[in-house]
């Protein structure tokens, strides 16, 4: 599980942050329209800010808490000792 999340973190991250970099300019427009533009920036922004955190942190904890608790309950029986044989 760690290793799938630190193969994921570098590609998650750059995602976000090429995606949020690109609506800045529409976050600080000043020109006409920008009263429609700046609220949607900052929505969309914060929606893949969020959604990189949680993909990254959140998820990797809920999968080990769901995983863990599947592991308990499908605990293997115990190995069997073989009967010494008669010699």
């Amino acid at each position: 599980m760690r290793e799938g999340a630190l193969t994921r973190f570098r590609p998650v991250l750059m995602i976000a942050l090429v995606a949020s970099l690109g609506f800045v300019p529409m976050a600080f427009n000043l020109g006409a329209g920008a009263e429609v533009q700046r609220p949607l920036a900052t929505v969309v922004i914060g929606g893949i800010v969020s959604s990189a955190i949680l993909t990254l942190l959140a998820l990797p904890a809920l999968y080990r808490m769901v995983h863990g608790r599947a592991n308990k309950q499908e605990a293997p029986p115990p190995a069997e000792t073989p009967e010494p044989s008669p010699a």
